[in-house]
């Protein structure tokens, strides 16, 4: 029997239990001892809770695939703790869980500061790329990188020991839970919804960062109506270690301004009136069951569902490719594409994406159809399966598809996943 994911997430509290609460969020691949030098002055006028993404620094392994989600389990975790409002600080994808709670719970969030964020994090392509790079290879990869993308290159020559701690960071979370974040970044994009983070929001960001650098910072500032840029120099992603005095001074400076003004200004929400029964919370209650169709009714159009499934599956570059590349003579093709078969049969309940992938990749093999069986190789990787699974797959169709079928998926196959898993230097 399987374990159940919980609802809450590892946490670490520090200041006066009277105190307002500040929350500090952490970045992919690291634990919250990145907010280490930042305690000391903050938990002066704070209580500062500071939380681990699910299988970082130890926290239970229990896989996030979404934004939503993570700020989902943080909310249970605030709810246990008996908090309501509070301000939220948070670095990376952490900033990111501020921004879905600012949106979704405005009226708990008192504060907001979003340190190396951006409303849309690269392309979800290269997410998922990654995804299929630590399923491969492990986290190695990701922890060799690390130091160059956090940190200025000054700050990893004179600091080593730091740089160290880093890597280690990256090499001991575990490599599901990295992959499930990955996931969760792949399909974050707010840049629509901008205008409705109504609180008071600094956004900080290293003028060093490349990651998620400068650029990304001004079209936070851009479409949040009440937001102020701060450029922190000599710094890059992981600008709280790197710069530990410039970005406290900026933290404490923006929760004891724009916090006390937004407090003042929210009148506090009525009291509900006593009820005799139990409430499901709506973030509990799960979809809402479908109701059956009357006799003639139409049916809603799969096809929005189907380029959301394709894209995810196939990557946005091809699609983006296919479609591009239609005219009036293939458009037609490429529609009934998206809403039959991926809108139709790949959003369908009863085979799980890796099983179809295994299905999918048969069938090419089966018909010798070996451009496709390059897409849909890319495809199987990013929906979970290992090139040893991809192999075992074609091994079976070497039995029932004939061997010079199979010959030829091997040599297809091992040229896609040589290109798909070899780390970017």
């Amino acid at each position: 029997m399987s374990e159940t994911p919980p609802k809450t997430l590892q946490y670490r509290v520090d200041g006066p239990e009277d105190a307002p609460v500040l929350i500090l969020g952490s970045s992919l691949g690291t634990t919250w001892h990145m907010w280490d030098r930042q305690i000391p002055e903050l938990s002066r006028q704070w209580r500062v809770l500071r939380f681990d993404l699910p299988g970082h620094g130890g926290a239970p392994a229990h896989p996030a695939t979404s934004v939503t989600e993570l700020a989902g389990r943080l909310v249970a975790t605030l709810d246990e703790l008996g908090v309501q409002r509070f301000g939220y600080a948070g670095c990376s994808i952490g900033g990111a869980v501020g921004m879905d709670l600012a949106l979704r719970l405005p009226h708990r969030v008192a504060s907001l500061a979003l340190i190396a964020t951006s409303p849309r994090f690269g392309t979800a392509d290269e997410f998922r790329q990654r995804g299929v790079i630590v399923r491969t290879n492990g986290l190695d990869p990701m922890a060799r990188t690390a130091p160059e993308n956090w940190f200025t290159p000054g700050f990893a020559a004179a600091q080593p020991a730091i740089v160290e701690w880093a890597v280690q960071m990256v090499r001991t979370t575990d490599p599901g839970c990295y992959i499930a974040a990955c996931e969760a970044l792949a399909a974050f994009d707010v840049r629509a919804e901008l205008g409705r983070v109504g609180v008071p929001t600094l956004v900080l960001v290293g003028a060093d960062d490349h990651v998620t650098g400068p650029a990304q910072a001004r079209t936070l500032v851009a479409g949040i109506p009440d937001a102020r840029l701060a450029l922190v120099p000599g710094a890059s992603h992981l600008a709280p270690v790197e710069q530990p005095g410039a970005v406290t001074d900026l933290l404490v400076r923006h929760f004891s301004s724009a916090w006390q003004d937004t407090l003042a200004a929210i009148p506090a929400p009525p009291v509900a009136p006593a009820i005799s029964a139990p409430v499901t919370p709506v973030a509990e209650l799960g979809p809402v069951p479908e109701q059956p169709r009357a006799a003639g009714a139409l049916r809603p159009d799969p096809y929005e569902d189907g380029m959301r499934v394709r894209r995810e599956v196939l990557g946005d570059a091809h699609v983006d490719r296919a479609t591009a590349a239609a005219d009036e003579f293939t458009a037609d093709f490429q529609e009934l594409i998206t809403r039959y078969a991926w809108g139709e049969v790949w959003t369908r309940d009863g085979l799980d994406r890796r099983m179809r992938s295994a299905v999918t990749l048969t069938a090419l093999v089966a018909g010798g159809h070996l451009d496709e069986l390059a897409f849909h190789v890319r495809a199987a990787l990013r929906n979970g399966l290992t090139p040893a699974e991809i192999r075992e797959v074609l091994m079976q169709t070497a039995v029932y598809c004939g061997v010079p079928a199979a010959n030829s998926a091997f040599r297809v196959a091992q040229q896609v996943i040589r290109e798909e898993t070899t780390p970017r230097t």
